[in-house]
């Protein structure tokens, strides 16, 4: 039994353990090699990694590039809008986002002189709805992130709507599609979003530092990143101080010497993910969830998650009554091998290709008597 129901945080498959040894191995004897073919060899790895990233989701070659995190990597794309796209407007958030996005467009409103406008959840509701989204976006928003699968709900947002809402606003619309990628289908081309914030750490079984940056072409040709060095030309080789230009494509969003092992440790997952097969990932996970919500209805616990599947991502969360310490309800289903984590009382719940029935049948139990 594995009863690992952590996918919301960090993903993983069968075999990932020697896969990602084989890999890194491989990389460190290249890296050690006492020879010029380190760089060539690191950066096709990395190229290997936008590769299979560009294919899961659909995007245009030359798109997408490589960052730290989800944070870095808009705090880039705000950095290199045209004055116009944020000056004097606002830009549009849910409360549910990602508090790290938050807490980083917060900070820089005055820089940019724009006015961050956060729409806030319904009182006793988990998630933000996209009727209020919409009520809140007028032609005055520049720009607008919206959270593919939410972390604290797993609600997935109607992208369709909300992207056609706000292209009808001019509005230059994102989406942070960390916690839905690799479990619920998305596609740059049929989301019709104008750029995308991402990281390989959950659904797709990579590691932390493996984020990535992708834009339309036509946003792209007109983004002139602040934070730029060598790698944001189109010749890194350039060392001519007065004759800078940006490379045409998503390497204008690279700078200095880029990072590789992150990118290197996450190719086990990605090709996983695809190989496998997005939507027989879904269809498991589906499976798992919905014996999850079975046993709540059963047992009448509160679901703080979508009961419809096209409006929840590929996690369930349960709020733990008042009486029960949610760390304390973590702690006593470790000890029996079932792993979840908690924010606050609601208790975060993630199956995946290494949990079973079984494994979702036995966190039930437990969870029931405990309740009791």
């Amino acid at each position: 039994m594995s009863g690992y129901f952590l996918y919301h945080s960090i993903g993983t498959f069968p075999g990932k353990a020697a896969a990602m040894s084989k890999g890194l191995a491989a990389f460190s004897e290249i890296w050690s090699a006492e020879n010029d073919g380190q760089w060539p060899a690191a950066l096709n790895g990395r190229k290997r990694f936008i590769d299979l990233w560009s294919a899961l989701i659909d995007a245009p070659a030359g798109s997408l590039t490589t960052t730290e995190n989800v944070t870095t990597a808009l705090y880039s794309l705000v950095g290199s809008l045209p004055e116009a796209s944020l000056a004097g407007r606002r830009v549009l958030v849910a409360a549910d986002c990602f508090p790290s996005l938050h807490f980083m467009l917060a900070k820089i409103a005055p820089r940019f002189s724009f006015v961050l406008d956060t729409v806030p959840m319904r009182p006793g509701e988990r998630w933000v709805r996209e009727e209020d989204m919409i009520a809140s976006w007028q032609d005055d928003v520049g720009v607008a992130l919206l959270t593919f699968v939410t972390s604290t709900a797993s609600h997935r947002s109607d992208m369709a709507r909300l992207v056609e809402h706000g292209h009808r606003m001019g509005t230059i619309v994102g989406a942070d599609i960390t916690q839905g990628v690799g479990v619920a289908p998305f596609s740059v081309e049929h989301s019709n979003v104008d750029f995308v914030v991402s990281t390989s750490l959950k659904w797709l079984c990579g590691t932390s530092g493996a984020g990535i940056l992708q834009l339309r072409p036509d946003l792209l040709s007109r983004c002139e990143p602040e934070l730029r060095g060598w790698f944001s030309q189109e010749n890194p080789f350039s060392w001519d101080l007065d004759r800078f230009a940006y490379a045409p494509d998503a390497r204008r969003f690279d700078h200095g010497t880029p990072a590789i092992l992150a990118s290197v440790a996450s190719l086990p997952g990605l090709e996983w993910v695809i190989s496998t097969g997005v939507d027989a990932i879904r269809a498991q996970n589906f499976a798992l969830t919905s014996r999850i919500i079975e046993r709540s209805l059963e047992n009448g616990w509160v679901l703080g998650s979508p009961l419809d599947e096209l409006e929840r991502g590929g996690s369930v969360m349960l709020s733990l009554p008042e009486n029960l310490d949610a760390a304390t309800v973590v702690s006593a289903l470790r000890e029996q091998k079932l792993y979840c984590d908690a924010r606050g009382s609601t208790l975060r719940l993630s199956p995946g290709s290494v949990t079973s029935l079984d494994d979702v049948d036995a966190l039930c139990d437990a969870l029931k008597q405990m309740m009791e």
